[in-house]
């Protein structure tokens, strides 16, 4: 009997490449039916690289050629890193799928052989969420923007152009560099990017993907969907300095936030527990707390 081809879209990127196979991996040991292919394309977001997200259009520079592609029928399913996604999604083409999640911790490389930051160059960041958090871990550090892929910022740094880098987890352990990292921020001291470490699984709209059930975390998900609904009540893009995670025990939902008012430099962070059943509305409830809290001129720990 012939396989019907599967294409999956991912960006070029070799860590991009990495999560792809992990998805395709799956449905060769668990899909006989199906021939998985891989589409790989360069976003326009990998193409432009001297510039900040926010400056030259944000994160939705990382999906459109991915979602062209769906929507021309070229592929069959995208797989991104979920904290790359933008928070409004084409109902044509909704998630359908989240993987297990891998470490979600933000953590901090130095160069080869370099035992401590050289404060004397700048912590390589593009994320003003990171440097806003980071800022409080070391006052005396400056910051400065790092484009690129993985790879590419680790040769930066290696040339001597930073102090050091920080990177997410995940990412650097799906490459097998995990001997790079020399410090783990716990999720308290940098809260993570909503869906960091979570792999989101995007397909067209009526069709059917069951075949990927067994590659579904459903605490993922409800973890995915609290994160995302407590950044999109915010309105906070990739140049927002909005931060949320969440941890699951059973049925409990543990959602920690960071929301800053950029006009007003004044910043909250806060917690709340709910059921992970209501995980978009926990979301929501934390993140009008957290603005509120900054409206009031609240600043520090908000507990719920």
């Amino acid at each position: 009997m012939s396989k019907r081809k599967f294409v999956i879209g991912s960006r070029e990127s070799a860590l991009a490449v990495v999560q792809s196979r992990m998805v395709m991996t799956y449905l060769e040991e668990n899909c006989p039916e199906l021939q998985a292919e891989l589409l790989t394309m360069k976003t326009t977001g990998d193409k432009i690289l001297d510039r900040r997200l926010d400056q030259i259009g944000g994160k939705g520079l990382f999906v459109k050629e991915l979602d062209r592609a769906l929507l021309d029928r070229r592929s069959d399913l995208s797989v991104h890193s979920m904290k790359d996604l933008p928070m409004d999604l084409s109902p044509e083409l909704p998630l359908v799928g989240c993987s297990r999640r891998e470490d979600p911790r933000d953590v901090l490389v130095l160069p080869e052989g370099a035992a401590e930051i050289d404060f004397s160059k700048p912590i390589g960041t593009s994320s003003l969420r990171r440097s806003l958090q980071l800022q409080e871990l070391f006052p005396q550090a400056r910051f400065e923007s790092i484009r690129g892929n993985l790879q590419t910022r680790l040769r930066k740094l290696d040339a001597g152009g930073f102090g050091a880098i920080v990177l997410a987890a995940a990412g650097v352990k799906r490459m097998g560099l995990a001997h790079r990292i020399s410090r783990y921020f716990s999720v308290e001291e940098i809260i993570p990017a909503a869906g960091q470490g979570i792999l989101a699984l995007q397909g067209r709209r009526g069709e059917d993907y069951s075949m990927l059930e067994g590659f579904r975390d459903g605490d993922a998900e409800a973890a995915g969907r609290a994160e995302r609904a407590f950044v999109r009540f915010l309105d906070g893009g990739c140049s927002s300095p909005i931060a949320a995670h969440a941890r699951i025990e059973g049925e409990t939902m543990k959602l920690l936030g960071l929301y800053y008012d950029e006009k007003t430099g004044i910043y909250t962070r806060g917690q709340k527990k709910g059921r992970k059943a209501d995980a978009e509305a926990l979301g929501i409830s934390l993140a009008r707390e957290l603005r509120d809290g900054a409206a009031e001129g609240k600043k520090g720990e908000i507990q719920s």
